[in-house]
C-alpha cells in the first residue's frame, strides 16, 4: 500500500502554469480552468504536503523554497505522464521534442512553430516558456531537448547573437530622479537584476525594489507607467519610455546574448526545429 499521499497531474499543471507566469489569472487561461480553481488546486496541494508552495503579494507570486524543490518533479512527472501515454499510442510515432523559450519569444515564435508541426505531423512538440534560468536548469536536468536562452556574452552556445539592452524610464513619470530609484526587475536570480542593482551601487545611488514580476510584458509596462526604471532588451521600448544613458551615469549594458542550445546526440527533427530557430533568431 502505497504510504505517499498520490500528485494530481492537473494539480501539477496548475501548480507549474502559475509557477512559470507568476499569476493565477496567466495560469488559469494556460490550463484552461478558472482562477479560482487553480487556486483551489494549489490549496489542496500545499495541503497535502504541508508546506507553502507559494508566497502571495499582491504585487506578485512566487515560489517558496519548497515550491523550487517541487517544480522539477512536477515538470517531471508531467513529461513522463505525457510519455506514457505516448508510448501506447502510434499518433506520436516520431517521438517528442521538448522544446524551451524565453516569454518574450513564446508569441513570436508560434507560426515558425506551427509550421514545424504541419512538417513534422507525428512528432509532439512540447513547449515551455519562462526565465532564462530555469529553462537552463531544465536543460541540464535533461528535461528540455532544445533551449533558446538570454545568458551573459562568454558560455559556448551551438548559436547566438547579441541581445542589445536599454536602460528604460518613463518619459511621462519618469523615476530616475526620485530618491531612492525605484527598480522594476525580474525576481530573484533572474538575468538584468544583478546588473541593475550593481550599476545603480556603482554611482551611488540608493535604490528599492518597487515592482517585480516573472512576466517581460508586466515589467515593459510597469516602467512605461512610471513605477520604476528598469533594464531590458532594446526591442522591448515602447513610445512611452524614455531611454537613460551616459548623461545619467548609467554604464551600456553589452554582454548578453540570446543563445540556442541543443545535444549532440539531437535527433534529426530537434536538428530542423534548431534550424529553424536559428534563421528566425538571426543566431551565428
Amino acid at each position: 500500500m502505497n504510504r505517499y499521499p498520490m500528485f494530481s497531474p492537473q494539480q501539477l499543471l496548475s501548480f507549474v502554469a502559475v509557477s512559470e507566469t507568476g499569476s493565477f489569472t496567466r495560469a488559469a487561461d494556460r490550463v484552461y480552468l478558472s482562477q479560482s480553481t487553480v487556486s483551489q488546486q494549489i490549496r489542496r496541494l500545499e495541503e497535502a504536503l504541508g508546506k507553502p508552495l507559494l508566497e502571495r503579494t499582491s504585487h506578485q507570486v512566487q515560489l517558496t523554497e519548497e515550491g523550487e524543490r517541487l517544480l522539477g518533479y512536477a515538470r517531471r512527472i508531467i513529461a513522463l505522464n505525457g510519455e506514457a501515454h505516448d508510448a501506447l499510442s502510434d499518433q506520436w510515432r516520431d517521438g517528442v521534442v521538448r522544446l524551451g523559450v524565453p516569454e518574450d519569444f513564446a508569441a513570436a515564435t508560434t507560426s515558425l512553430l506551427a509550421q514545424f508541426c504541419r512538417e513534422h505531423p507525428h512528432i509532439r512538440l512540447d513547449v515551455t516558456s519562462g526565465l532564462s534560468h530555469e529553462l537552463r536548469r531544465a536543460w541540464q536536468q535533461d528535461m528540455l531537448d532544445i533551449i533558446l536562452v538570454k545568458q551573459l556574452t562568454g558560455e559556448k552556445a551551438n548559436a547566438s547573437r547579441p541581445e542589445p539592452m536599454l536602460w528604460l524610464d518613463s518619459a511621462e513619470f519618469p523615476a530616475f530622479e526620485r530618491d531612492p530609484v525605484p527598480l522594476v526587475l525580474f525576481p530573484l536570480n533572474a538575468l538584468y537584476r544583478d546588473e541593475l542593482c550593481q550599476a545603480l551601487d556603482a554611482i551611488g545611488r540608493s535604490w528599492r525594489i518597487s515592482y517585480s514580476s516573472a512576466s517581460l510584458a508586466a515589467l515593459v509596462a510597469a516602467s512605461a507607467a512610471g513605477l520604476g526604471v528598469t533594464l531590458l532588451p532594446a526591442r522591448c521600448r515602447l513610445p512611452e519610455h524614455r531611454v537613460l544613458g551616459a548623461e545619467s551615469g548609467l554604464p551600456p549594458i553589452d554582454n548578453v546574448e540570446l543563445a540556442l542550445f541543443y545535444r549532440p546526440d539531437a535527433t534529426p527533427a530537434q536538428i530542423a526545429l534548431a534550424g529553424k530557430l536559428r534563421a528566425f533568431c538571426q543566431l551565428s
